[in-house]
């Protein structure tokens, strides 16, 4: 569960918006993985459930950061516009 959670972190770009989220993440799955070779598997769920919570994160910062670089876009585009609507009112 959690090694799937972070692959779908990693396929959503959370390496560039949110890299320190991800390494955690990835970070607390070595350790389960460990846990678990040492048998203790209390330990390795808790740490499993880390790394959940933790590739989540990253996928929640990812798409706000790719939220907010689309609001940036369109309130350029939309600055665009207002500047050309008003060239072409000074034509009038």
């Amino acid at each position: 569960m959690a090694r799937d959670t972070i692959a779908r972190a990693e396929q959503a770009d959370a390496r560039q918006y949110a890299g320190a989220e991800l390494e955690e993440a990835r970070a607390q799955l070595v350790m389960a993985e460990k846990a678990v070779a040492e048998e203790s598997m209390t330990k390795a769920d808790q740490l499993a459930k880390q790394a959940s919570v933790a590739a989540r994160l990253a996928m929640a910062r990812t798409e706000a950061a790719k939220a907010a670089e689309i609001n940036r876009e369109m309130g350029r585009g939309a600055d665009a516009l207002d500047v050309e609507m008003g060239r072409q009112g000074e034509h009038k």
